[in-house]
């Protein structure tokens, strides 16, 4: 039986190389922060995260599948083939609608479409659309206040050690939201019937954490500067928005794309900034 976890640690691997560039990507990407000293420190908040506020989530997942071993497995294989291969290409993915599709898919084949309880699926899919809206707000709202503060702080030398404790202490913060909202895609599906919730939530931050250390450097400097150039302090903001959206959501209990919730903090920024990214002093 504990062959059907393995398809859980994949998919584990591949969100961690892939979803970390949405807390790290710019402030890794600018060498603000060095990349194996953010993963190795980030690690270990995601765990925490995963620990501590991931088991609303996991029980949330669980409720939705079909509660057969080999299908959540099956689910699960099939999100983590999807999720790697994207981020082979360097493209940043959502991993929730990765994980859902594979959930649907099993509920399909053993249900058909017509004995299928959309309820509950249906709810997920509307906060996925409230996401990128969400931490645009987010975003654009920090921007307005956070940036009046800093232009406060006269002292170049000043400005420059804030924004750099401030992005490892949100980035930190980042990788905890990340743990406790995206635990639920990797072992969602095989809590409850394979694995304890406590259980589930330990292997998946384990695995979301190994995938950080091991493979997400590709993907970081595709979303911290293929995507949008982005200043500091904008990085700073952008990544703060990206984790208190995953935050909420991890407190609802709904696993929410990491990767929209960052496009739409940029969103938020943008349009804070009159659609354009540069330092708050220029």
């Amino acid at each position: 039986m504990w062959w059907y976890v393995l398809p859980s640690v994949f998919l584990g691997w591949s969100l961690g190389a892939n979803d970390a560039a949405n807390v790290f990507g710019p402030t890794v990407a600018s060498g603000l922060i060095p990349h194996r000293r953010a993963m190795i420190a980030g690690s270990f908040f995601v765990v925490i995260g995963a620990l501590v506020g991931g088991s609303h989530g996991l029980l949330n997942v669980s409720n939705i599948t079909t509660g057969v071993a080999l299908d959540s497995a099956i689910a699960v294989l099939s999100a983590a083939i999807t999720v790697t291969v994207m981020t082979f290409f360097k493209f940043p993915v959502s991993t929730s609608q990765a994980v859902f599709g594979g959930i649907l898919g099993t509920n399909v084949f053993r249900f058909g479409f017509e004995n299928i309880n959309w309820s509950p699926m249906t709810k997920f899919v509307i906060v996925w659309l409230l996401t990128p809206a969400g931490a645009a707000l987010i975003g654009f709202l920090l921007y307005e206040v956070l940036a009046t503060l800093f232009r406060r702080i006269r002292s170049v030398q000043y400005q420059d050690r804030f924004i750099k404790i401030s992005s490892w202490l949100i980035g930190l913060y980042g990788c905890y939201a990340l743990g406790a909202n995206n635990v639920a895609n990797v072992t969602g599906a095989l809590s409850g019937n394979l694995l304890s919730v406590n259980e589930a939530a330990l292997l998946g931050g384990l695995s979301i954490a190994s995938g950080m250390i091991s493979f997400s450097k590709g993907v970081i400097k595709t979303v911290g500067k293929g995507i949008v150039a982005l200043d500091h302090f904008s990085g700073m903001i952008a990544v703060l928005a990206h984790s208190i959206t995953l935050w909420i959501y991890s407190l609802v209990g709904i696993p929410v794309s990491s990767s929209q919730a960052i496009v739409g903090a940029v969103i938020g920024l943008g349009y804070a900034r009159g659609v354009k990214l540069s330092n708050p002093d220029s």
